[in-house]
């Protein structure tokens, strides 16, 4: 499992109610914001149409007027009580449109954000939590969209204008909204505070569960030969303990915030009530207008209570996307830096390529730094990496694939190798076969949007896979396959991106480990009959008849020492 990345996190937008990268990364959010505007203009009139209907179908009433004479009124007070459940139910349909939308939008960006950033940086990153951000969390913008955001826009629109209806008709509520309104946001941000920092926890602790149960399982079968599955057990039951506490304490708080918003709400609306009721029995108010004013006090005050309610069931959202826009910002931050490389066209069969030259390269590990290695692999030759278990042999690999930082230089002809995309010109088999859900052909082919069945047949017959049908499908992580079967398609995989023009340099990590000796020899022939055909081969492994299709060794010592040389 990859470990967190220590690195600088782009700094997040704090203070405001919706961030701003919102909008740059989600574009169906702008069309969102204006639609749900609209929708929140027309609910404020009508909420300010039901007052008034109301308020004259009761004066009418109390003053003696007949059933027949208040039909109208009851007519049109009927239609803005439908009209209202109308603009609710477009609201809500909006909304979750609107969620779906961006939540495609955001995952298709993280994806590709991922991708450009590289193996490197992957590599330094947390793959479990990153997934959880991406599905779960995401997913919590349905709460986010649908419940927070069209509450908040609803504040911003209905309440300056409810505040002006009731100055205009009484200017004493009108005043005594303007002075106790300001309290809620006032608690709204202290409790928002208090919601942010255990809500992050609450996440973070989530994202730690997800990552530990998945280090649990696929080590679960080395857990059990050492009898240490109990407390890789309780260990998850440690974690999940921490959660629930976590969620204990976001519930708290979200309580405390709900009962907090709706006392002041009601005190503020009491005082108003007691104003109207004092000047209506001295006359110095007429009914009508007491009647309207009070009817519009609670909805002044109803749209940031729910503003403050809505951001504890969307604050789960808030958190993910806030993960998402780190990925998206480091992303863009990089595009900001480089050039985007240039794309080659693929071939339908492989062209030989300059040598890969490689000078001084030392690849770092944290504070480890492996000793410099140096060496040239020309097309149609195959060189052979050799070396103790930690000499840095893989991390040869790791470093032309972008997936570990190095100094020195590699260069494919006159071009870095981290100028270019992996995907360019390297064809790559590690250690770990990484297959993925699906059938044998799709892990073979890997994307390839004109897939040519004639290769997927060659490369699996050259990676000793031919007895694997194509159309098998296999489950997660290449499930229904022995080790060495999954082995070999994922050597079949780069021998296709060879065999399509992808790649031009093969590089092989201990691809024999899990080969009995004849298929085995095989393997080498085909590996031989590549690099003949004009391929550059970079190979690891232990085997010592991998020397006898190696045109150069590289050996690797155990310990630093002075600069690596190519042996011939």
């Amino acid at each position: 499992m990859n470990h967190e990345s220590d690195a600088e996190a782009p700094p997040r937008t704090r203070g405001a109610p919706v961030d701003p990268r919102l909008l740059r990364y989600a574009r169906a959010s702008r069309a969102f914001f204006v639609a749900i505007a609209i929708v929140a203009l027309l609910h404020t009139g009508l909420i300010v149409a039901f007052a008034w209907l109301l308020t004259q179908a009761i004066v009418a009433a109390i003053e003696g007027e007949s059933v027949s004479a208040l039909a109208p009124t009851l007519a049109l007070l009927a239609a803005v009580v439908a009209a209202r459940a109308v603009l609710l139910w477009a609201r809500e349909s909006i909304a979750a449109r609107a969620a779906s939308r961006v939540q495609t939008q955001l995952r298709a960006a993280l994806v590709t954000a991922v991708g450009e950033l590289g193996p490197g940086w992957l590599g330094r990153r947390n793959s479990t939590e990153l997934a959880v951000t991406a599905g779960r969390g995401l997913d919590a913008l349905e709460a986010y969209f649908g419940r927070y955001l069209p509450q908040l826009v609803q504040t911003a629109v209905a309440t300056p204008l409810l505040i002006i209806v009731m100055w205009w008709s009484d200017w004493i509520s009108g005043l005594t909204v303007v002075l106790t309104l300001p309290l809620i946001p006032i608690f709204m941000v202290l409790i928002g505070l208090a919601t942010e920092k255990v809500q992050r926890q609450q996440w973070k602790t989530l994202q730690h569960l997800a990552s530990r149960f998945a280090d649990t399982v696929q080590g679960l079968s080395t857990l059990k030969i050492f009898g240490r599955q109990h407390r890789a057990a309780a260990s998850i039951e440690r974690v999940t303990d921490d959660y629930r506490r976590e969620t204990m304490r976001v519930l708290r708080v979200s309580f405390l915030s709900g009962f907090a918003l709706e006392f002041l709400a009601s005190i503020s609306v009491a005082i108003i009530a007691v104003s109207i009721g004092f000047r209506l029995i001295d006359g110095a108010m007429v009914l009508a207008v007491g009647l309207f004013v009070l009817l519009l006090a609670p909805e002044a005050y109803l749209p940031l209570r729910q503003v403050g309610v809505q951001f504890h069931a969307a604050a789960e959202g808030v958190a993910a996307t806030d993960d998402v826009f780190e990925v998206l910002d480091a992303a863009r931050k990089g595009r900001a830096l480089e050039a985007p490389p240039s794309r080659q066209q693929p071939n339908a069969l492989p062209v030989p390529t300059t040598a890969l030259r490689v000078s001084s390269l030392q690849v770092s590990y944290g504070d480890r730094v492996l000793p410099p290695v140096s060496f040239a692999a020309t097309p149609g030759s195959v060189t052979l990496f050799e070396g103790p278990s930690g000499a840095g042999k893989s991390s040869i690999f790791a470093a032309l694939r972008g997936a570990a930082a190095f100094s020195g230089s590699a260069c494919l002809g006159d071009t870095g190798v981290d100028a270019l995309a992996p995907s360019e010109w390297l064809a790559w088999a590690g250690q770990q076969a990484g297959l993925l859900a699906g059938t044998v052909r799709e892990n073979v082919v890997l994307g390839d949007p004109a897939i040519d069945e004639a290769i997927v047949e060659n490369a699996l017959a050259l990676a000793c896979a031919d007895e694997i049908h194509p159309d098998v499908a296999l489950g997660v992580q290449g499930a229904g396959l022995s080790g060495g079967q999954a082995h070999r398609v994922a050597v079949a995989r780069a021998f296709y991106r060879h065999l399509r023009g992808f790649a031009d340099v093969i590089a092989l990590d201990e691809p024999s480990a899990a080969l009995d000796s004849d298929t085995e020899n095989r393997l080498w022939l085909s590996v031989r009959t590549l690099a003949d055909r004009g391929a550059v081969v970079l190979l690891i492994s232990h085997r010592s008849t991998a020397r006898k299709i190696a045109d150069q060794t590289v050996r690797l010592a155990a310990s630093p020492v002075a600069p690596l040389e190519v042996g011939i």
